[in-house]
């Protein structure tokens, strides 16, 4: 039976009940339900409004069946469409009478709201603890990879020499932001809903402060209006796990070219990656590109709940019961994709010999040579012009810079002395980045300190 029936003669249509409910997606709040309905409980004796003894009952009865939830000997029911009336359905029909004063100075719109942003704290601090987890992995690797010379890019084209370690670090810059990201979100979160009534607040002299103080929030919202139909926090959520999922993407990407034949950089480990069903020669990097295409998954979820919201007068509307579904998935597929790529990377096999060998091609010591020029007094884009002619004789002779003689690298400017080839050595040129944050082999150990 609903528990709004009163209002209506007819039943509801099967087709709209079912259309209607949403207990198969929110039934993952039962937790959350129950914690919220014992606080409003002890809350509704603290005031008056109920007896202690009637709390007690109500908190003893509501413990019970978040026990037999988690049993699995309650079947939720599409009638009481959603886990909010299906738990107060459930501790009525129980207590009685009793049950039906628990949603005393209380509607569905804040119950929700609480709700979701209990969850979502949870769900935060789980990510946090996996991204820094992921940051722990990286800087492993990174402490092992010091010396291990590689080509950076940029436009996909051999740039500049770095150590793989630098390179590993620069993706840990990336998933530090996130946790910051998602540090501010659960700030966000942190504002307690509950008690704020439909839209208008309650006519019952309650303690909202008691509340927050029950359920470990910071601050209670201020606007009974705002608070039940507020989404940003979820939208937060679902921002920071794009940018997440976005930066594991860019990894992801690197990843699947290093180890293709063309680079041969890494190589994944067999327990993450799979075969072909035609090409018995073929090891596919499934699990990189699979976190690829999530990536588009979750933005889906972002845009879906941007969409849901963007037309929505104030204050709570029906649409808003679509919250829910993005809002887990986006956190499931993030949680799942840190867990499998942290494990992806730290069993890689690295291939330090290869990626060297491709730091000693494609003229990527050619700003050093120009730098060395500055050095002797040219100005840089002097420098720049006759480095880039150099390069282009060299592509005909097919030398590198360092193979060419002195007496060559004379014919392009009389500056050039033996000293040169020192300092267009792959290492020299890594070691002598000396501004804070390059890939000198002593900021990236100050990197790792820090």
């Amino acid at each position: 039976m609903k528990l709004w029936k009163g209002r209506f003669l007819k039943a509801e249509n099967s087709l709209a009940e079912e259309f209607n409910a949403s207990i198969d997606i929110d039934q993952r709040l039962y937790k959350q339900d129950i914690i919220g309905s014992i606080a409003h409980a002890k809350m509704l004796a603290k005031q008056g409004i109920i007896s202690e003894d009637e709390a007690l009952s109500i908190e003893s009865s509501l413990l019970e069946i978040l026990r037999d939830i988690e049993a699995g000997s309650i079947q939720f029911t599409i009638e009481q469409e959603d886990i909010h009336m299906n738990i107060e359905s459930i501790l009525t029909k129980r207590l009685g009478a009793l049950g039906k004063k628990l949603h005393t100075a209380r509607s569905r719109n804040d119950q929700v709201a609480v709700d979701i942003r209990l969850y979502l704290k949870e769900e935060i601090n789980s990510l946090v603890l996996l991204l820094e987890e992921l940051n722990g992995t990286l800087t492993a690797i990174a402490k092992e990879n010091q010396n291990t010379v590689m080509p950076g890019y940029t436009h996909l084209q051999r740039a500049q020499p770095v150590t793989l370690a630098f390179h590993l670090l620069a993706y840990r810059e990336m998933f530090r932001r996130d946790i910051t990201r998602f540090q501010n979100c659960y700030e966000g979160t942190d504002s307690l809903p509950l008690g704020s009534g439909a839209l208008a607040g309650t006519t019952y002299h309650t303690d909202r402060d008691y509340l927050a103080e029950q359920l470990g929030f910071e601050r209670v919202s201020q606007n009974a209006m705002d608070a039940v139909s507020d989404r940003d926090f979820a939208l937060e959520f679902l921002s920071c796990c794009s940018i997440s999922m976005m930066h594991l993407s860019r990894f992801c990407e690197e990843l699947i070219l290093w180890s293709s034949s063309e680079f041969r950089f890494i190589e994944l480990d067999d327990a993450f990656s799979t075969g072909s069903s035609i090409m018995p020669q073929k090891k596919n990097p499934d699990m990189a590109e699979l976190i690829r295409g999530k990536t588009g998954r979750v933005y889906g979820d972002l845009i879906t709940l941007l969409t849901i919201m963007k037309g929505l007068p104030l204050a709570y509307n029906k649409d808003m019961q679509e919250d829910k579904q993005p809002v887990f998935d986006a956190g499931d597929t993030l949680k799942s994709s840190l867990v499998i790529f942290s494990q992806m990377i730290a069993t890689m096999k690295i291939h330090a010999d290869v990626m060297e060998n491709a730091a000693k091609t494609g003229f990527m010591n050619a700003t050093d040579a120009a730098d060395y020029l500055v050095s002797k007094g040219l100005a840089f884009r002097d420098c720049h012009e006759i480095i880039g002619r150099i390069v282009l004789y060299c592509i005909e002779k097919q030398k590198s810079i360092e193979e060419l003689t002195l007496e060559e690298l004379k014919s392009f400017s009389d500056k050039f002395e033996q000293d040169i080839y020192e300092k267009i050595d792959i290492r020299a040129c890594i070691n002598a980045k000396k501004s804070k944050g390059s890939t000198s082999f002593e900021n990236v150990e100050q990197m790792l300190r820090d």
